[in-house]
């Protein structure tokens, strides 16, 4: 993944997007889901904190994601869990998981299910 920022061109999407279509791609969804923000009780993926899922053929996972903000405390530790969570599933041959700020995380990005739990619903 390019971490350097791009001129976007008109109708660039701002995150990339995941390998949705990969038979992986549902059990890593649900790995991503087992890590909470010690802050926040809910999921980092219902917060909208995973912005790809990226999986090649052979079965190497990229991950962009974010966190609510620069200064979280968990900052350093939160790729790790990610990573650790993706890396026991079956058929997965690595795992790199990689902190990305733009576009900065909103809480318009989060599901349904994230804002009702919340609160904002």
């Amino acid at each position: 993944m390019n971490t350097q920022a791009e001129p976007l061109m008109e109708g660039t999407p701002l995150i990339k997007p995941s390998t949705t279509d990969h038979p992986l791609y549902e059990s890593i969804v649900e790995a991503c889901r087992s890590v909470h923000d010690p802050e926040i009780p809910v999921n980092i993926y219902d917060l909208g904190l995973i912005y790809t899922i990226e999986i090649s053929a052979e079965n190497e996972v990229e991950v962009a994601m974010s966190l609510t903000a620069p200064g979280c405390p968990v900052a350093g530790e939160m790729p790790g869990w990610v990573a650790d969570a993706i890396t026991p599933l079956a058929g997965v041959k690595s795992v790199n998981v990689e902190l990305v700020w733009e576009p900065q995380w909103g809480m318009d990005m989060m599901s349904d299910e994230a804002r009702l739990e919340l609160g904002f619903m």
